[in-house]
């Protein structure tokens, strides 16, 4: 395994080596919400956390939201309940947050 992926190998088993502290647990629900969130972000809704400053991209944000709705299409049927509720509010939500954002430019 390659230096600096944040791994260990140790008798077989992934460990893992201290540069991956504080991070969110890997699962699906955490992935729909990071890719949700960097929508929030390019659509100006929510400052970029590198600069605190906000921005408006369109089509950058109509791309995460297409990653959002073809996630939902694929694991369609594979997914808890709840999984699939967060799916789909959060899908909406953020749909109704590009049409506003579009209005506004």
């Amino acid at each position: 395994m390659p230096k600096g992926d944040g791994f260990v190998m140790e008798e077989g088993k992934k460990k893992e080596s201290g540069t991956r502290k504080n991070l969110p647990k890997v699962d699906f629900s955490a992935f729909v919400l990071s890719l949700y969130s960097s929508g929030l972000v390019q659509l100006g809704k929510v400052e970029e956390p590198s600069t605190g400053k906000t921005s408006v991209n369109l089509d950058l944000a109509r791309h995460t939201i297409d990653m959002i709705a073809m996630l939902e299409e694929k694991t369609r049927g594979n997914l808890t309940n709840d999984e699939e509720n967060l799916l789909k509010a959060l899908l909406s939500e953020i749909r109704l947050a590009y049409v506003e954002a579009k209005a506004c430019t």
